[in-house]
């Protein structure tokens, strides 16, 4: 029956460049729950600001909607046709038996104390802020719901690719040269403000933002021209870009590039001399062990291949977008394969443990590849909530280590209610 059913909130939306994608995670993973024996999930629609979270639990019906932009366009503008009421109606014995009413029922806003009334666990299925910072997982400690992936303080590092390059490289992990490139500076002297980034960078290089989720707004930087629309763009007043910067960029039409701050410029990190050389991408699944450490099962990464400079998020996350070969290719030779993918994963190890990683995340590097015994990984970035779209590697990565879909969810899932135990909550 519905009642020995373990309540999960799928929360999905948010207000970051990467809405759409979490509403397709979301909807994946709320599909896999509902068609199992074991869940009952709940769609919850996250939506505001970083001051304040909006949530509103939506029937099905609006969670299929396009995209997050126009599921908040439905909340806003609901009803339901006199007609659909009348099946609604005259339907209702067979959706109480086999689904729970509340799937029909019209969106109602709610608060995190109400989340908790409602449900036993939250699976977290935002991307970028404010899921992969930290603050949601915040106020779910507060409410002493147990949630997926990782706690607030290594999400706030992992969310920032400043400090997570700066700690990496401290402890000695090879990161790409970086540095942060300030608005203030910026206004203050532009001249000074580029002449400083190219005594430390030549072109090409890449700048990104730092604090956000992937690849929006990431963009391989060829020459001056470049380098000041970037600026320019980045470090903009009002919503409205400047045409031609969008132009000398390449900006797409629906292309978002968030105003900020700052930014951070990197190094193109290339092959520097390696017989082989790639970009991987490496999920990861964390359990306790018998005397209840956590332990780490590190999967075989994927291999990326961008059709452009750098990988879209549609290139990342939806199917016939973009290529990823899973497992990666090291070697022809399965023996010198094994060795080299054992050094890899070793590698991810002790990223994940100095970063305090939990529950899942995805990883991304370059392997450089001199023989089998010398193999240098960089690494890019850390996804704390990983996207869960169907078409994503991260459960080709499962299937190879023999998980299921939902079999992977219900292992990320797991982990939080084991967490929460051993944990109880903070006050």
């Amino acid at each position: 029956s519905q009642l020995s059913k373990t309540r999960i909130a799928v929360v999905l939306g948010g207000f970051s460049s990467e809405r759409h994608i979490s509403v397709e995670s979301g909807r994946n993973v709320y599909e896999k729950l509902s068609s199992s024996g074991k869940y009952d999930p709940v769609p919850v629609f996250l939506t505001g600001s970083p001051d304040e979270h909006i949530m509103y639990r939506i029937p099905v019906n609006i969670l299929l909607k396009d995209n997050a932009d126009d599921i908040l366009e439905k909340i806003h503008h609901y009803s339901v046709h006199p007609v659909i009421r009348d099946i609604i109606y005259k339907a209702e014995g067979l959706t109480t038996k086999y689904s729970s009413s509340q799937n029909i029922a019209e969106p109602v806003r709610i608060t995190y104390e109400n989340l908790a009334e409602l449900v036993d666990g939250v699976f977290i299925a935002l991307h970028g802020r404010p899921g992969e910072d930290g603050a949601v997982q915040e106020q779910l400690l507060r409410v002493g719901l147990p949630y997926n992936g990782s706690g607030p303080d290594s999400s706030r590092i992992t969310i920032d690719k400043y400090q997570t390059n700066e700690l990496l490289a401290r402890h000695g992990f090879l990161v790409a040269r970086h540095c942060m490139a300030l608005e203030q500076d910026w206004k203050k002297d532009a001249n000074a403000f580029y002449k400083e980034i190219l005594k430390q960078f030549n072109f090409p290089f890449i700048c990104k933002p730092h604090d956000d989720g992937c690849s929006s707004a990431v963009k391989k930087i060829r020459n001056m021209d470049d380098l000041e629309a970037y600026s320019k763009l980045t470090f903009r007043q009002q919503p409205e870009m400047d045409a031609q910067s969008v132009n000398c960029l390449g900006i797409g039409q629906k292309e978002e590039f968030p105003s900020r701050r700052s930014y951070m410029v990197e190094e193109l990190i290339t092959a520097a001399g390696a017989q082989q050389f790639m970009e991987v991408t490496g999920g990861m699944l964390t359990s306790y062990d018998e005397k209840g450490q956590r332990s780490y099962e590190i999967f075989e990464a994927s291999e990326a291949l961008s059709e452009g400079d750098i990988l879209s998020l549609e290139e990342k996350f939806l199917a016939g977008e973009g290529q990823n070969i899973t497992p990666a290719r090291y070697s022809r030779d399965t023996q010198e394969n094994r060795m080299i993918s054992t050094q890899v994963k070793v590698q991810f190890e002790k990223v994940a443990r100095l970063l305090n990683i939990e529950g899942y995340s995805r990883i991304d590097a370059f392997v450089r590849i001199y023989n089998a015994s010398k193999v240098e990984v960089v690494f890019i970035e850390v996804n704390s909530l990983p996207g869960m779209t169907p078409a994503t590697c991260i459960f080709h990565q499962a299937a190879i280590a023999h998980y299921k879909p939902f079999e992977f969810i219900d292992k990320i899932l797991d982990f939080g209610f084991q967490r929460k135990v051993k944990q109880p909550v903070l006050n």
